[in-house]
């Protein structure tokens, strides 16, 4: 071949090769340009105004804001807005655009907010759309979000309460009011000399809390560096009095809230934050909702929302004279002790009462697991009448019925489902498998050894414990039995010093130093429980002291 057919044969080589990648290169483009062509969204008036609803249905706020006039104001509007309703899911839907000329449209609108169980906030939106040097943008005004927006104001989502309901004692008379607490405060960062401080605030307050001293302000402070430390909370009477001293107390911040409180005083405990959980479940039950445009001064103005009717007044079983005395009583020791008493007829638990050291334990009485000991041969003794286990005995007496109560937390025993293997001793159950019980679980069996069936607990009138135990009755003789080991440890045994109040009938109990005493007299039922006890009769004499002051004419 000559050289000449050899270079020409190169030349058309080269010249496809390069047609190859010009065609590939120019396909490539095209797919590109394509591609692009669908991908790139619409800039109608019409497709800008339904991209707007769709980023906000998606809660794509920075997206919805580059679609307006004004992106900052209308980024920090939406923002606002969906923080402040905070609902469940939110709706926007375009129903209508109309073009007004070649550079205006306006458009209607449908949102939906959906703050669940049924509350839902609709309304229409009319807006307006413009050509901007930059394309077409809705015209920014807080109304095109929303209603009542505009003018520095926000939205906001809030539960409404109907009318409060009253609490009552079981005799009728008013027992706990929604009062105004002032709750003084120490900051720390506001104390130039926290020693001159403490030691005045301890001072201006010892009036009606002598307990608290400089000190012990000081040592609260340190042991939680840099945080303000509470130091009495004053109902307004108190507060009234003090005021002008506690606010001339470098570092003093007065906190004031509504709180359900005992129009008494001298009535507190277990029983009363039991009787506050209970009215807060009615406010629950009966809670409203709204949604507000909220003015720059903190005017509310109603959107749309839903209060209805309140609810019923409620009715404690709580009786103030037997708790005053209670209260007397217990306070008759330097150990943690407990007393819980109730009505046998009808369950009512009538005092519930905690010494401070008790209290410092929290709310004992209803859910502390203290080792039964001795206390708990009357449960052996009703097993061994029956020929069966422990705890179908213990659920007999109320004791592990997992009863549930409106408002109250609570745990009679810690049986849970081993008294059928429960080993016992002479001296009552094993150490190693000890049964432990609280101080209202005790006085269930009291109770229902009292009425001759299993005790079911009420706080509240109308809203009994319910369970789904359901324990065959306790034969007649075996109760009576029962009775009869009460009576005999009252009267001939070691708690004889109780014989002097009659028809009283009850069990003392033991483990390690603590003790025991749970009874009946007439339709009243008890149990008292003395930890860390300083004398082996401890619990009787408070049982004691207890009766004397039921004794003793009421005080106003």
């Amino acid at each position: 071949m000559r050289a000449d057919d050899r270079n020409m044969r190169a030349v058309r080589h080269k010249l496809r090769m390069w047609n190859g990648i010009a065609l590939a290169t120019a396909l490539s483009l095209a797919v590109g340009v394509v591609s692009g062509f669908f991908d790139e969204p619409k800039t109608d008036p019409e497709s800008v105004v339904e991209r707007f609803a769709a980023a906000l249905t998606e809660g794509d706020i920075g997206e919805a804001a580059e679609l307006t006039s004004y992106p900052a104001a209308a980024e920090a509007a939406i923002t606002q807005a969906f923080d402040g309703l905070h609902a469940e899911k939110a709706t926007f839907d375009v129903n209508q655009y109309i073009p007004l000329g070649d550079d205006a449209g306006i458009f209607n609108a449908t949102a939906d907010w959906s703050f669940g169980d049924g509350k839902s906030w609709q309304y229409n939106i009319d807006g307006r759309v413009r050509k901007l040097s930059i394309g077409w943008r809705v015209s920014w005004q807080p109304q095109t979000l929303a209603p009542g927006l505009g003018h520095g104001r926000t939205l906001r989502y809030d539960r409404t309460d109907a009318a409060p309901p009253r609490v009552f004692d079981i005799a009728g008379n008013l027992m706990m009011t929604e009062q105004r607490i002032n709750t003084v405060t120490l900051d720390p960062g506001a104390m130039p000399d926290p020693v001159f401080s403490t030691n005045r605030l301890a001072k201006v307050i010892e009036p009606v809390a002598p307990l608290i001293t400089g000190p012990t302000l000081m040592q609260e402070l340190a042991a939680t560096p840099g945080q303000r430390i509470t130091a009495v909370s004053l109902r307004d009477d108190d507060f009234a009095v003090l005021e002008d001293d506690l606010r001339a107390v470098p570092g003093v911040v007065i906190d004031q809230r509504l709180k359900l409180i005992s129009n008494d005083r001298r009535v507190s405990g277990p029983m009363v934050d039991a009787m506050r959980n209970v009215w807060q479940l009615n406010r629950d039950a009966t809670a409203g909702w709204a949604v507000h445009a909220v003015d720059p001064d903190g005017t509310l103005i109603r959107q749309t929302g839903f209060q209805g009717p309140p609810g019923p007044d409620i009715r404690s079983t709580l009786d103030p004279r037997v708790q005053l005395a209670a209260e007397e009583a217990v306070v008759s020791v330097g150990t943690p002790a407990v007393i819980v008493m109730m009505q046998p007829s009808t369950g009512a638990v009538l005092a519930v009462t905690q010494n401070n050291q008790a209290a410092e334990m929290g709310p004992v009485a209803f859910t502390g697991q203290f080792p039964a000991g001795s206390a708990f041969d009357l449960v052996g003794a009703a097993a061994t009448a029956q020929n069966t286990d422990i705890q179908h005995a213990a659920r007999q007496l109320g004791l592990g019925m997992d009863y549930e109560m409106p408002g109250l937390e609570q745990r009679t025993d810690d049986l849970d489902g081993r008294g059928a293997n429960l080993m016992r001793t002479e001296s009552g159950p094993d150490t190693d498998k000890q049964v432990k019980v609280s101080p209202l679980g005790m006085t269930l069996v009291a109770a229902s050894v009292a009425r001759g069936s299993t005790a079911v607990p009420v706080i509240a009138a109308g809203q009994p414990a319910t369970t789904d135990e359901s324990p065959a009755p306790m034969p007649r003789e075996v109760n009576d039995r029962l009775r009869t080991m009460m009576w005999e440890n009252v009267h001939r045994g070691p708690a004889s010093m109780l014989a002097e109040h009659g028809d009283l009938i009850g069990m003392t109990g033991s483990f390690e130093d603590d003790r025991w005493f749970y009874g009946a007299k007439g339709d009243l039922a008890f149990a008292v429980f003395v930890k860390d006890a300083d004398g082996s009769d401890q619990a009787v004499k408070m049982t004691s002291k207890l009766f004397k002051e039921m004794a003793k004419p009421p005080t106003p």
